[in-house]
């Protein structure tokens, strides 16, 4: 039965290969590029063809203006048509090596041109589909918030900043390099019994992956911490924040390699050194976020009791209603002009405009502070 699948899904690379070898060549398709991505992502769970996805890395990097939107098409028309995990990650880790070229007008792709995030391979049981439908989502996300990252990077990298803008900028960067960092955490096998070739050269990738980031966020928070701002509060709690979830990190990285290690990866053979951020600078930054927080909550309990203090009690809101009433002798002028202003004032007293509209009350503005 394995043997017989083998052959089918072999006959259908084959036939889709020679359908694009016959497809009219245009801005959008290319031949060339189409059979390169079907052999590099082909239904071969023990063959990873390393020569066509080398021949795409090269195309894109020699012309990338003629040749990434053909690659996108290919890669996308292949990667929305497979329900087999083997394609599926196949596919993925060529879009990370494309993404990996460093080429500037593949950081503006923005979000992947395709969509895994709700994979399911249809070929297996879903009991023996579940450990890979989760890998392949988990890579996809990854690779799909990356994209995006890096799209919004450059935007923002763009804009003219001040010195403070900058530092804040670098900052929420750190941030979102970090949120990556955990999601390249989460992209592993379930256990070793679904290690897998294919599932150990993405694992490859992955941690090379985990090197990039997470020495640019080493270097980034090196660089930032010293032109913190000890006065801004913002500052200040976005860069304790960073520091506390480095040295989480820091352990989720030994934790994570060492389970690399356990199920074979060979860029993980060697266990990289993690460096440990000084606990005396945790604490002089808590000690000043410490410091605005005490003071925030002091200055919340001043301005509270003067709210309290000019609160009014709800008999200052009561008319006194008497039957005893006194009769004042009206001036000639005000029996000349009477009528009118007489009477406005009397119904805008009694809250009715002269058009019969109720007026609405004014809000007591003390009583919302």
């Amino acid at each position: 039965m394995k043997l017989w699948k083998r052959a089918s899904r072999a006959i259908k690379d084959q036939n889709s290969i020679i359908i694009a070898k016959f497809t009219p060549r245009s801005s959008l398709r290319n031949p060339a590029i189409e059979s390169a991505v079907i052999k590099a992502t082909s239904h071969n769970e023990f063959h990873i063809d390393y020569r066509n996805s080398d021949r795409v890395f090269r195309w894109i990097r020699i012309s990338p203006g003629s040749h990434l939107r053909p690659f996108a098409w290919a890669l996308c028309i292949r990667m929305e048509k497979t329900r087999d995990w083997v394609v599926a990650l196949k596919g993925l880790i060529l879009m990370h090596g494309v993404m990996c070229c460093r080429v500037p007008i593949v950081q503006k792709i923005g979000r992947l041109p395709f969509d895994l995030s709700t994979f399911c391979d249809e070929h297996l049981s879903p009991d023996e589909a579940r450990p890979y439908n989760i890998f392949v989502r988990d890579y996809y996300a990854f690779l799909d918030q990356k994209s995006a990252f890096f799209f919004s990077f450059i935007n923002d990298e763009a804009n003219e900043r001040t010195k403070e803008r900058k530092v804040m900028f670098e900052l929420i960067r750190l941030q979102k390099l970090q949120i990556l960092l955990d999601m390249l955490l989460q992209i592993k096998p379930e256990s070793v019994q679904y290690v897998r070739v294919l599932i150990l050269e993405a694992m490859d990738c992955v941690i090379i992956e985990i090197f990039d980031i997470y020495s640019k966020i080493c270097t980034g928070i090196a660089k930032v911490l010293p032109t913190i701002d000890i006065t801004n509060r913002s500052e200040c709690l976005i860069s304790l924040k960073l520091l506390q979830k480095a040295t989480e990190q820091g352990q989720n990285l030994t934790n994570y390699f060492d389970f690399c290690r356990k199920i074979g990866v060979m860029n993980a053979s060697e266990k990289p050194q993690i460096p440990v951020i000084p606990a005396n600078e945790i604490r002089e930054l808590e000690r000043v976020v410490n410091g605005y927080n005490a003071e925030l909550t002091t200055f919340k309990k001043e301005e509270k009791a003067i709210v309290m203090s000019k609160k009014r009690t709800v008999s200052d809101f009561y008319t006194i209603i008497t039957d005893e009433w006194e009769v004042f002798d009206e001036e000639d002028d005000d029996h000349k002009n009477g009528g009118a202003d007489n009477q406005l004032a009397i119904i805008e007293a009694c809250g009715a405009n002269p058009n019969g509209k109720k007026y609405e009350e004014l809000p007591d503005l003390i009583s919302f502070l």
